[in-house]
């Protein structure tokens, strides 16, 4: 990807926050935490915190540990581990925050890797936390609610607007068109859009 994550700017509103600390061996799919291995962290080669701003899951990567109804956030900072080897990294998990973030255009994989791909996304489409090795580096959220091993993915929201989107908005100026006017190829495409940070399979559990 041409950025790792997100860097600035990665809030498309200024809340609501809630705020939660957690370690960072609990948060999946990032570090070696996930499918596709070290290659995805908030952290750099010092161990210091990269300002990078994904969105991940908290706790069972397994369907005997809870998944897919995992708490999900976006990263607002990290702090390297001091006296021990984890580190510590706040997570806004409040529903209603609206972040920019890579999303793969995967609906389905088969056989391991992915199959099927969304070519017009609508706002309001499902987005799921996806720890499956296809996935390009900095890129934790997909549009299959099934990673590649067919286990089921936790929904971190849905795909929605970005402020300088709408419609003759004052953000961005007189706008005439927005990211769902367009259509993606019928190939793994990994594009920033906003998504409406939400957790309703968390909620209907």
């Amino acid at each position: 990807m041409s950025d790792v994550f997100q860097l600035a700017p990665w809030e498309d509103t200024s809340g609501p926050f809630v705020t939660v600390d957690v370690h960072e061996k609990d948060i999946w799919p990032v570090d070696d935490n996930s499918g596709s291995g070290t290659k995805d962290s908030i952290f750099d080669a010092n161990g210091d915190y990269a300002g990078v701003h994904p969105v991940v899951a908290v706790g069972g990567r397994t369907a005997a540990d809870g998944r897919p109804l995992n708490v999900v956030g976006v990263v607002v900072s990290a702090i390297p581990g001091l006296t021990t080897s984890l580190g510590r990294v706040i997570l806004n998990i409040a529903d209603g925050f609206v972040v920019h973030q890579w999303v793969a255009n995967v609906l389905t994989y088969a056989a391991g890797v992915p199959a099927t791909f969304e070519q017009a996304p609508i706002v309001g489409q499902p987005v799921y936390v996806d720890d499956s090795d296809d996935l390009g580096e900095g890129v934790t959220l997909s549009m299959s609610p099934l990673n590649d091993a067919g286990v089921k993915n936790p929904q971190a929201g849905v795909l929605w607007y970005c402020q300088d989107e709408m419609a003759d908005s004052g953000q961005g100026g007189p706008n005439e068109t927005y990211t769902f006017d367009t259509s993606l190829a019928n190939s793994l495409v990994q594009q920033e859009f906003c998504v409406l940070l939400c957790a309703p399979t968390r909620e209907l559990a």
